[in-house]
């Protein structure tokens, strides 16, 4: 079963795309990256966004994908184009009738180390031990965030059938 997991922001999205296997232990880690966006302005970001998350939907063909919520935030501003973000996306994967699972960071934390209040060096590690995350290590946390959420979703969906 292919996984895809996104790590909405404001300004661009860390994207991964993990496989879980029948008859391995581990995951494989397929890909992962900053989904691409050259505007800064939200209403040219925005289409570019969607455009590049539709072409990682279709590039990896995931069977289901995990996405983080929008959780509290102390700025409006920021929350307003964190959201602004995720719709776009949650557009891109519902248009491709994937089915979408959401995931509070406190979910996720608890899913990769066993504890919420985790840090980003800690899920980093987790991350690590779990998928060879090595040529991924200069990039963004967004990046390990959104292999994270992949892993999270694998690991709450592993009973779905394989559809390929």
């Amino acid at each position: 079963m292919k996984i895809l997991g996104i790590d909405p922001g404001s300004t661009r999205a860390g994207y991964a795309v993990v496989e879980f296997l029948p008859n391995q232990q581990k995951p494989n880690l397929l890909g992962a990256g900053i989904l691409q966006t050259t505007h800064t302005n939200k209403n040219k970001l925005l289409p570019e966004l969607l455009s590049s998350c539709t072409h990682i939907v279709e590039l990896y063909q995931p069977d289901i994908a995990g996405i983080e919520k929008l959780y509290f935030v102390k700025n409006i501003k920021t929350g307003l184009e964190v959201a602004q973000s995720r719709g776009v996306i949650i557009c891109a994967i519902e248009q491709h009738h994937i089915p979408l699972f959401e995931y509070s960071p406190l979910e996720i934390k608890q899913g990769m180390t066993g504890y919420g209040n985790s840090d980003k060096k800690a899920i980093m590690r987790a991350v690590q031990q779990t998928v060879n995350a090595t040529p991924y290590q200069h990039q963004p946390d967004d990046v390990f965030d959104a292999i994270a959420i992949a892993l999270v979703t694998g690991y709450a969906n592993k009973n779905l059938k394989n559809k390929k």
